[in-house]
C-alpha cells in the first residue's frame, strides 16, 4: 500500500510539473503573439505566480524563457530599467541552476546580448564590460565565432561611447566577420572611430566599401564636419535624411539622428530649425508629449539620449529660467541613470558629466545675480556646486548615518554586507589586472561582481518601501549657517569649472558670490604655485618668488576680508593640491619665515569635501586610544628612521597599540582597525599611477584604496603621517581618488593628511607638536594650527627648515571641535603672562631712556 502511495505521489507530482512548465510556456507564447500593455499585465500576474511554483529546472529553463522574452519587449517600449532587472535575473537564474546542461538554449542571444546593450545605454559601463566580456568567454568555449563576433562588436560600441577610439579599433581588429551584415558592420564602426581620431583618408577608403547610400553618406558628414566644411556636412547629412524611409531603425537611432541635426543646425547659426528637430527628437521618445511643454517627469525613463537633447535644448534657450528647468530634466535623467548603478565607479563617471551642466547653471544664475541682485539665485547656485561635491561619499555616509539610526535591521545590515562584498572583489580585480591573471579569473571575479550588483538592485525597491526613497544628504544653506554660528566661522567654498571659478563665500547671517575667469593664465597660477612644493629647494632657492606667488594666488582667490577667526575651505579641481595654509595675507620682503604672514597666522584652517559633509553628524568612538602603524622599513632604500621617534613620543602621551617594525603588518591592521578612536599610519604611501590606485604600504603588504571602501570604520580621527595621502587621480565632482578618501569613505569624519611626499625630522617634530597639542585641547582641529604656529615659532629649528614646504603639507580635513576648558584656560594664563612680561619690559625701557 506504502508503494502505491509513493508511486501515486511521484506520477501526480511529474504531471504537475510538465504541466507547470507547459503553463509557462504557452503563457509567454499567447504573450508573444499578441504584446501590448494588457497582455503584459497579464503575463506579470502569471510570472508572479509561477515564481513561487518553480521546482525542476526544467521549469526554470521555461521561466528563464519567460523572463527573456519579457526585457526584449519591456525595452522595446523603453521601460529600460525593468527590462534590465528582467534579464539579470534570467542571466543569474540560467547559471545558478546549470540550465546549460539541459538545453540548447541560448542564452547569449536572447539575454546576454541585450543586456550589455541596455547597459552602455545607460551608461553602466563596468556592467557592460564584464557581462559582454563574460559571453564573449562563454562564446569561445562554445566555439560560437557569430556569438564572439557579436562580443567585440559591442565592447567597440562602448569604447566608442566613452570616447576611447583607439581602444575600439583594437577590439575591432580581433574580429573576423560571419556573415556580410557583420562585415558591414565592423566597417562601419572602423570608419567612425577613423573620422574621430582623424585618420580621414584611411576613412575614405573603407568607406567605399559600405554597402549602403545612407551610412556612406553619414560618413561624408561627419568627414566634413570634422574638417569645418559645413555646408557639405549639411549637404551630406540632408542626403542621409532623404533616404531614412528606406531603412529600418530603432526610435533611439531617429531620435539621435534628428539630435544631430539640431547640432548642425546651431553650428549653421539657425537655432529656430534646430529647436525644432530637437523636439521630433522628444516626440520620437515620447509620443505622447506635448511637443510645446516642457516634459513632464513622469513620462521620462533612464535614456541618456534625454540628457543630450534637454542639454541642447538649454544651450539655444534666451530664457533663463526655461533653461534652467531643461537642465534640471538633464539632471533627473541622470540620477535614474545612477539608481540603475549599484558600483562607485560608474556613479562617479555619471557626476563627472553632470559637472559641465553644473557650471553652466552656476553661471546662469551668477549673472541672474549680478543683474538683479537676488540673493535667492546664490542659494540655488550653492545647490548646484553641492549636488556635484562628493556625491558618493556623501551617499555612502547617509546610509551609515541610517544604519546607526536602525543598527538591527536586516535589510540595512545585508545592504552592507553586499557593498563590503563589491569592493572586497572590485579589490580583487584589479589585483588579477595588476598580476595579468588569465582571462578565466577576470570574468570569474567579474561575474561574481554583477551577481552582487543584481542583489543590491533587488534590496533596494524593499529598503525603499520601508524607509522611502533614499536621498542622500540634501544641502541646507539654514543648516549650514547655523553651524557656522556655533563654529563661529566662514565657509569658502569653490567650484572649479572648465571656464570659471566660482567662489561662495558664506557666514553666519550673510552670503555673496564671486567669479573669476578660468584663461590660461590663471590655470598656470594655480599650477605653478602647486609645483613650488614639488621639493624643498624650490622655495628655499627663491623665497621672493614664493611670497609674491603666495600673496598673489591669496588675492586671485579673493581670500581678504575675512572677518572670522575659523575658515573652512571646500576647494575644488586643482584647489584640492593648493596648501591654504601657505597663503600670504599681505605682501613681505623678509626671508625670515617665522615672520612671513601666512594666512595660517590669520586663520585657523579646517578643509572639507563639501558643506553637506560639515553638517552631517555621524557616530564615532569617544576613546582617544591609538592604533598607531609604524613599519619602519629598516634596511631599506626608504627607511623612515625618524618614524621610531614619532612612535617613541606619541606612547608617551596618549595610550593604544603601537606596531613597530615587523608587526605593522597589513592583516593586524584590519584586525585592530574598528577598536580604537584614533588611527596612526606612519608609512609610505602612493597616490598611484593610470593603472595602479591609490596605495598605502605596510610592513608585509599594501593596502590598495578599494580594499579600505570594503570596511566599516568608525574612528574620531586618523592620522596619515604618510606621504602623498591626499593625492590621488582628479575625478571631475569627486575630487581626488586618495587614501584620505579612502578612509572618509570606511567612516573617519576627521582627518590630517599630506599633500606631498616629505620623509624628513620635520614630519616628526610636526607629528609631536599635533599630538601634544591634542592630548590638551581635546580638538584635532586646534591641534593642527597649534603645531603650525608652534613649529614656526620654535627658535631650535633652522630656518630653511621653516619653509612651508615642510609644514603646509599636512591638511586638516573635518569638525570644528572646540578645544577643551583646560586648553582655553592654559592659553589666558600663557596670554595674560605675555602680556605682563610686555608691560614690565615698557615700564623697564621707559625707566632705562629717562
Amino acid at each position: 500500500m506504502k508503494k502505491l502511495s509513493w508511486l501515486l505521489f511521484f506520477i501526480t507530482s511529474v504531471l504537475l510539473s510538465q504541466n507547470l512548465e507547459e503553463d509557462i510556456y504557452v503563457a509567454t507564447e499567447t504573450f508573444i503573439a499578441n504584446k501590448n500593455e494588457t497582455t503584459l499585465n497579464t503575463l506579470l500576474q502569471k510570472e508572479h505566480y509561477f515564481k513561487t511554483q518553480l521546482k525542476t529546472s526544467d521549469e526554470q529553463l521555461a521561466f528563464v524563457f519567460l523572463q527573456c522574452n519579457k526585457a526584449y519587449y519591456l525595452k522595446e517600449i523603453g521601460h529600460l530599467t525593468q527590462s534590465i532587472l528582467s534579464f539579470e535575473d534570467a542571466s543569474k537564474r540560467f547559471f545558478n541552476n546549470n540550465l546549460a546542461a539541459i538545453s540548447d538554449f541560448d542564452i547569449i542571444e536572447s539575454c546576454l546580448k541585450p543586456l550589455g546593450n541596455l547597459y552602455i545605454q545607460i551608461n553602466d559601463y563596468t556592467n557592460a564590460i564584464s557581462t559582454i566580456n563574460n559571453y564573449i568567454l562563454l562564446a569561445k568555449t562554445q566555439e560560437n565565432a557569430k556569438h564572439q563576433t557579436s562580443g567585440y562588436i559591442n565592447l567597440a560600441i562602448l569604447y566608442q561611447t566613452i570616447g576611447k577610439h583607439k581602444n575600439a579599433i583594437d577590439i575591432l581588429e580581433q574580429a573576423n566577420a560571419n556573415n556580410n551584415q557583420q562585415k558591414q558592420l565592423l566597417l562601419q564602426l572602423k570608419i567612425k572611430s577613423l573620422i574621430e581620431l582623424n585618420n580621414f583618408e584611411k576613412a575614405f577608403l573603407l568607406n567605399n566599401q559600405l554597402q549602403s547610400t545612407f551610412e556612406k553618406h553619414k560618413n561624408n558628414y561627419a568627414v566634413a564636419l570634422k574638417q569645418n566644411e559645413v555646408k557639405l556636412a549639411i549637404s551630406e547629412f540632408q542626403k542621409a535624411k532623404t533616404l531614412i524611409g528606406n531603412q529600418t531603425f530603432s526610435d533611439r537611432f531617429l531620435a539621435k539622428f534628428y539630435l544631430e541635426e539640431a547640432q548642425l543646425h546651431i553650428i549653421n547659426k539657425n537655432d529656430t530649425l534646430a529647436k525644432a528637430s530637437l523636439q521630433q527628437a522628444l516626440q520620437i521618445l515620447l509620443p505622447n508629449q506635448n511637443t510645446n511643454e516642457l516634459p513632464d517627469k513622469n513620462l521620462l525613463y533612464a535614456e541618456n539620449t534625454f540628457i543630450d537633447i534637454f542639454d541642447v535644448l538649454a544651450s539655444i534657450e534666451t530664457n533663463r529660467k526655461t533653461a534652467l528647468n531643461y537642465l534640471d530634466l538633464s539632471f533627473y535623467v541622470s540620477q535614474l541613470l545612477q539608481n540603475n548603478s549599484t558600483s562607485q565607479e560608474n556613479k562617479i563617471q555619471h557626476q563627472a558629466t553632470d559637472r559641465l551642466r553644473s557650471e553652466t547653471c552656476i553661471n546662469l544664475l551668477y549673472n541672474q545675480f549680478k543683474h538683479s541682485g537676488n540673493k535667492n539665485n546664490i542659494t540655488k547656485a550653492l545647490h548646484y556646486a553641492e549636488n556635484n561635491k562628493s556625491g558618493v561619499l556623501k551617499t555612502i555616509a547617509s546610509k551609515k548615518l541610517r544604519l546607526q539610526q536602525f543598527p538591527n535591521d536586516t535589510l540595512l545590515i545585508k545592504e552592507f554586507k553586499l557593498l563590503a562584498e563589491q569592493e572586497r572583489l572590485t579589490s580583487q580585480l584589479i589585483h588579477a589586472e595588476i598580476n595579468n591573471d588569465d582571462t578565466k579569473k577576470l570574468n570569474k571575479i567579474s561575474t561574481a561582481l554583477n551577481t552582487v550588483s543584481i542583489d543590491l538592485k533587488r534590496l533596494q525597491p524593499e529598503i525603499n518601501k520601508k524607509y522611502g526613497r533614499f536621498e542622500t544628504n540634501p544641502f541646507s544653506l539654514e543648516k549650514l549657517q547655523k553651524q557656522l554660528n556655533i563654529d563661529k566661522a566662514t565657509c569658502l567654498e569653490f567650484f572649479f569649472g572648465r571656464e570659471a571659478i566660482f567662489i561662495f563665500k558664506i557666514t553666519e547671517n550673510d552670503t555673496s558670490f564671486d567669479k573669476i575667469e578660468l584663461n590660461e593664465a590663471v590655470s598656470n597660477q594655480i599650477k605653478n604655485f602647486i609645483h613650488l612644493f614639488d621639493n624643498a629647494s624650490i622655495i628655499n632657492n627663491n623665497i621672493a618668488n614664493f611670497t609674491s606667488q603666495a600673496y598673489n594666488l591669496f588675492n586671485l582667490l579673493k581670500i581678504d576680508a575675512i572677518e572670522s577667526k575659523n575658515l573652512i575651505i571646500i576647494p575644488d579641481g586643482l584647489l584640492n593640491f593648493v596648501p591654504f595654509e601657505a597663503l600670504l595675507h599681505q605682501e613681505t620682503n623678509t626671508t625670515q619665515y617665522q615672520n612671513v604672514p601666512f594666512l595660517v597666522k590669520q586663520h585657523n584652517i579646517a578643509y572639507n569635501s563639501s558643506a553637506a559633509f560639515y553638517t552631517q553628524q555621524l557616530q564615532t568612538k569617544n576613546n582617544t586610544n591609538i592604533l598607531g602603524i609604524f613599519p619602519v622599513f629598516e634596511g631599506k632604500k626608504q627607511e623612515l628612521g625618524y618614524s621610531k621617534d614619532e612612535a617613541e613620543y606619541i606612547k608617551r602621551i596618549f595610550t593604544g597599540e603601537f606596531l613597530l617594525k615587523q608587526e605593522a603588518t597589513k592583516q593586524k591592521f584590519l584586525k585592530y582597525a574598528n577598536n580604537f578612536g584614533i588611527i596612526h599610519l606612519s608609512t609610505h604611501a602612493s597616490s598611484g599611477d593610470f593603472s595602479l590606485p591609490a596605495n598605502i604600504s605596510f610592513i608585509n603588504d599594501t593596502l590598495y584604496l578599494n580594499e579600505l571602501y570594503a570596511l566599516n570604520l568608525k574612528p574620531n580621527l586618523v592620522v596619515l603621517s604618510a606621504c602623498e595621502t591626499g593625492i590621488g587621480k582628479l575625478y571631475k565632482g569627486a575630487g581626488a581618488m586618495s587614501m584620505a578618501r579612502g578612509f572618509q569613505y570606511a567612516g573617519a569624519e576627521n582627518l590630517l593628511f599630506s599633500l606631498w611626499q616629505i620623509n624628513d625630522l620635520s614630519t616628526s617634530k610636526i607629528m609631536q607638536l599635533f599630538y601634544e597639542n591634542l592630548e590638551i585641547s581635546k580638538s584635532a582641529f586646534h591641534a593642527n594650527h597649534s603645531s603650525k604656529i608652534g613649529y614656526l615659532n620654535n627658535k631650535n629649528i633652522a630656518n630653511f627648515k621653516k619653509s612651508p614646504y615642510y609644514w603646509s603639507a599636512f591638511v586638516y580635513y573635518g569638525k570644528l571641535t572646540k578645544p577643551s576648558k583646560n586648553y582655553t584656560t592654559i592659553y589666558i594664563v600663557f596670554g595674560s603672562i605675555i602680556i605682563l612680561f610686555v608691560v614690565f619690559l615698557r615700564r623697564k625701557l621707559k625707566r632705562h631712556a629717562s
